[in-house]
């Protein structure tokens, strides 16, 4: 069908691989934005209106982390846990690093959203009655989510490009299934371009994700 030893010829015998590779970035990336997430959601909260000693914490937590080089907690997740008599897989420890370090970015960036609310919202919550729970769900955090979906999606892109690290403790995502593949045939450059397209497709489409989240939540006013 194609010339043996062309691109074409190469990226269709490797077509399993490789696709096995994007699999693996997009359930590492998809796994770690929630984790990430839902962590940035509960610490962003807890760091705008929690007791002081869960501040404190969560204050450690979000500066340690984030003042962290992404691959040293990758390599802490995997061979520090190992000393630790912790055993588990790459992939588990790539989504224990990744999903940490997006939770740190994440809660830093939901407890900025939380506190540039007008304080009036909040009065005004009180004044109709609401809970403490009710206005966390009806006025801020509604009120929240267009001021923290730039930064979020930011993020989420990060930690798709961050997925390529994982290669170093073995975990075949698209990077390494490349080099793998490269490794057969030497046609770097085709290769690599192809990888770097692939990775642009999966961070537009976190990127439209945004977008319509942003449409959806645009009758929201201030």
């Amino acid at each position: 069908m194609f010339e043996p030893g062309s691109f074409l010829y190469e990226a269709w015998a490797a077509r399993y691989g490789l696709l096995a590779g994007l699999a693996t970035t997009a359930r590492l990336s998809g796994i770690t934005i929630v984790i990430g997430s839902l962590i940035g959601i509960l610490g962003g909260v807890a760091l705008s209106y929690g007791p002081w000693p869960v501040r404190l914490l969560l204050r450690g937590y979000v500066d340690a982390v984030r003042g962290i080089p992404v691959l040293v907690l990758i390599l802490f997740s995997y061979y520090g846990l190992a000393l630790l008599g912790i055993q588990i897989s790459p992939f588990t420890a790539g989504v224990v690093a990744l999903g940490g370090f997006c939770g740190a970015h994440m809660s830093e960036t939901v407890r900025g959203a939380i506190e540039s609310i007008p304080i009036g919202q909040t009065e005004a919550g009180k004044a109709i009655g609401l809970t403490f729970w009710q206005r966390l769900r009806y006025v801020l955090l509604p009120q929240a989510i267009r001021r923290l979906l730039p930064p979020w999606v930011n993020t989420a892109v990060e930690m798709v490009k961050g997925t390529t690290l994982l290669s170093i403790i073995g975990v075949v995502e698209l990077l390494l299934a490349t080099q793998q593949t490269i490794a057969r045939n030497y046609l770097v450059l085709q290769f690599y371009f192809a990888a770097g397209m692939l990775y642009v497709l999966v961070n537009f489409a976190i990127s439209q994700l945004g977008a319509l989240i942003e449409r959806r939540t645009a009758h929201f006013r201030y």
